[in-house]
């Protein structure tokens, strides 16, 4: 939430001082953005967000005393309506993942372009999520980018899904949400929750993003064949 007078109050949390010098003076040299602390360490970034309350929290992954996906977990669980975008020199594709499951809503390479900075926070704090360069409406969509295609040809099961809930999970992965897939079904939004519990249940998923994730890797669409979301 952006305070009433249209300010962004973020934290940094990096334990290079010449980066977060360098940081604070980007931020607070654009209209809206106010800087209200910086932590040296994961641990201090926590005690931070919880004392300050930030609209924005722009965290490094490779802290001391604690991790930043550990600081992302830990912040999941609070009540606290902080927004995160992962500022890092290095990410893997696993971690991608792990953080966008963790909580995160962005992810920024710190070589990127400082305009790229001002509007993936934009855009983060439009409510959108960031990856890259680029800013995705959906977290499905997200996930999608960042999964690889598998190639071969391991044989595909159905985890005893049946047509209709394997038509389910494929616009699922498309970015449907539950009216856009009620709409194309020609079913009640009620019934789509009916198959999604169902699906949640035969799968040992409890909620969309682990739906995609356990769709992709085990192959239980062909993703050449999703009819994305227009």
């Amino acid at each position: 939430m952006v305070d009433i007078r249209g300010q962004v109050h973020i934290l940094i949390a990096d334990d290079h001082p010449v980066f977060r010098l360098g940081l604070r003076k980007l931020l607070e040299a654009e209209p809206g953005l106010c800087v209200v602390g910086e932590a040296v360490d994961g641990e201090e970034a926590l005690k931070m967000v919880r004392e300050f309350k930030p609209e924005l929290l722009l965290l490094d992954l490779s802290m001391p005393k604690v991790h930043g996906l550990d600081a992302l977990r830990d912040l999941g669980k609070s009540e606290i309506q902080t927004r995160t975008i992962v500022l890092t020199a290095s990410i893997a594709r696993e971690q991608v993942i792990e953080a966008l499951q963790l909580g995160a809503h962005g992810i920024v390479m710190k070589h990127s372009a400082t305009d790229l900075l001002i509007k993936s926070i934009h855009s983060v704090m439009a409510g959108q999520y960031w990856l890259g360069q680029e800013s995705i409406s959906d977290l499905v969509q997200v996930i999608r980018r960042v999964t690889p295609q598998h190639t071969g040809s391991k044989t595909r099961q159905d985890f005893g899904l049946t047509p209709r809930e394997r038509e389910v999970v494929g616009l699922i992965v498309a970015g449907y949400t539950n009216k856009d897939l009620a709409q194309k079904l020609g079913i009640s939004e009620q019934t789509v929750k009916h198959h999604l519990t169902n699906i949640f249940d035969k799968l040992g998923v409890s909620n969309r993003l682990e739906l995609v994730l356990f769709a992709i890797d085990n192959q239980l669409i062909d993703r050449d064949r999703i009819e994305p979301l227009s």
